[in-house]
């Protein structure tokens, strides 16, 4: 698919996708007018790439764990890691699991609400 198709269909724009490409973090093909050309796995990608940014994950991180988010056994790059990445990635795994807490507490108690509200007539 073209760069606006795929743009389009993962709810960003084609300078995202361009910037996402720049960054490693998806590849295409180039057809014979030079064109981008993406296949139906980088709809994908790119929507679990907007994810992991909206939950504050830097672009350097999100290259670093990619290869796990298929599959655990996918070519995962052990050279060159260093101390500082792991430990950079237990933090960023921390505040996440953080940020999950909040989240739920969150949800439930929007549904705690809901479901009073929900209730209030029967009681009146």
């Amino acid at each position: 698919m073209r760069i606006g198709e795929l743009a389009a269909r993962a709810g960003t724009s084609t300078r995202q996708v361009r910037f996402y490409e720049a960054k490693g973090l998806i590849t295409s093909s180039r057809g014979p007018n030079n064109y981008r050309d993406y296949d139906e796995t980088a709809l994908g990608r790119v929507q679990q790439i907007r994810e992991l940014l909206e939950a504050g994950l830097s672009t350097k991180t999100i290259r670093a764990v990619l290869p796990c988010l298929d599959s655990p056994r996918d070519p995962i790059v052990f050279d060159g890691v260093t101390p500082e990445t792991v430990a950079a990635l237990e933090r960023e795994r921390d505040r996440l699991t953080e940020r999950i807490s909040v989240l739920t507490r969150n949800r439930d108690a929007v549904a705690r609400y809901l479901a009073e509200l929900q209730d209030w007539p029967r009681r009146r």
